[in-house]
C-alpha cells in the first residue's frame, strides 16, 4: 500500500487560510481516486474534496467556493487550499488514495483548529 503523510495543519483565526499537503511514499497514478476527509470530535468522518478515478473534481457542500483541491502527480503530492476558514472547519484532516474515494490508503491525519 501507498504510505501517506499529511502536513500543514495548525491554529488559524476565522477568515484565515491554510494549505494542507499530503505526500505519498510511492507513485500515485492519475487514474487513482484521491482526496481529503475530515473528522471533528464526536462526528463521523466526512468527505471534503478530491478527484475521482475518472478525473472529476468533487467538493463537499460545506466547503464549495472556499477550499480547492489540487495534485502534483510528478511529486506524488496532493494539496488542499483552505480559505475563509470557519470555526466549524475545525477537525482532523486525512488524505486518502485508492481505487475509489474512501478506499485504499489513509494518512495519519493533521489537526486544523479555527479559533480566535
Amino acid at each position: 500500500q501507498v504510505q501517506l503523510v499529511e502536513s500543514g495543519g495548525g491554529l488559524v483565526q476565522p477568515g484565515g487560510s491554510l494549505r494542507l499537503s499530503c505526500a505519498a511514499s510511492g507513485s500515485i497514478f492519475s487514474r487513482n481516486a484521491m482526496g481529503w476527509y475530515r473528522q471533528a470530535p464526536g462526528e463521523q468522518r466526512e468527505f471534503v474534496a478530491g478527484i475521482s478515478g475518472g478525473g472529476i473534481t468533487l467538493y463537499g457542500n460545506s466547503v464549495k467556493g472556499r477550499f480547492s483541491f489540487s495534485r502534483d502527480i510528478a511529486k506524488n503530492t496532493m494539496f488542499l487550499q483552505m480559505n475563509s476558514l470557519k470555526p466549524e472547519d475545525t477537525a482532523v484532516y486525512y488524505c486518502n488514495i485508492g481505487y475509489r474515494l474512501g478506499s485504499g490508503s489513509w494518512g495519519q491525519g493533521t489537526q486544523v483548529t479555527v479559533s480566535r
